[in-house]
């Protein structure tokens, strides 16, 4: 049976699993509707998440946030999450032995929020979750799958922060996730009228 949230972070600020926790400021667990369809996950902490102990909270969580007002999502419908818990020095990549120890508090994450999409925001999230070794350039644009859940990959936004011609993929992959849900809440009504 999946854990609540609160009590899965209560035991992930203690782990010291790898390297990463003892040069941390703050846990960067998660944060938003515990209950949401659709969870966004990332790669790891940069500066202002691990000050705050937030994830997307700088450059790169406003350009998020700018894609899901373009899309009709309220931020806090979502649930966000990351790879790593902890912030890499320099906001190097993930080291695989990381990703390793991290990733057993992902997947109860993903088992306590029980969302039926999931948004992988670059390579280090799309190829864990997929299970693939397939890069974000050739698997984003389209709905994919793991197990029951549908995932829809996307450039991370940092990266089209520092090359800008992702933006259009970014929103178009914006744009998908949004026919996704609305396509969803179509049929849920469907079912809702069939019932009665």
């Amino acid at each position: 049976m999946a854990r609540p949230l609160a009590d899965i972070e209560r035991e992930c600020a203690g782990c010291a699993k790898c390297p990463l926790a003892a040069t941390r400021t703050n846990l960067v667990f998660g944060v938003g509707n515990p209950h949401a369809n659709v969870m966004f996950i990332g790669e790891g902490p940069g500066k202002n998440e691990d000050l705050k102990g937030e994830p997307f909270v700088g450059a790169a969580g406003q350009l998020l946030n700018q894609m899901l007002d373009r899309a009709g999502i309220p931020r806090e419908s979502i649930y966000i999450a990351n790879i790593l818990k902890c912030r890499p020095p320099g906001n190097r990549d993930p080291r695989p032995e990381e990703i390793e120890a991290c990733t057993p508090w992902l997947r109860q994450q993903v088992a306590s929020v029980h969302p039926t999409v999931i948004v992988t925001l670059g390579n280090f999230a799309t190829k864990f979750i997929l299970q693939t070794s397939e890069g974000i350039t050739r698997l984003r644009g389209r709905v994919q799958s793991a197990g029951p859940l549908r995932v829809i990959p996307m450039f991370h936004p940092a990266a089209a922060i520092y090359d800008r011609s992702k933006v259009t993929a970014l929103e178009e992959d914006f744009d998908l996730l949004r026919a996704l849900l609305e396509r969803d809440s179509q049929l849920d009504a469907q079912v809702g009228e069939g019932s009665r």
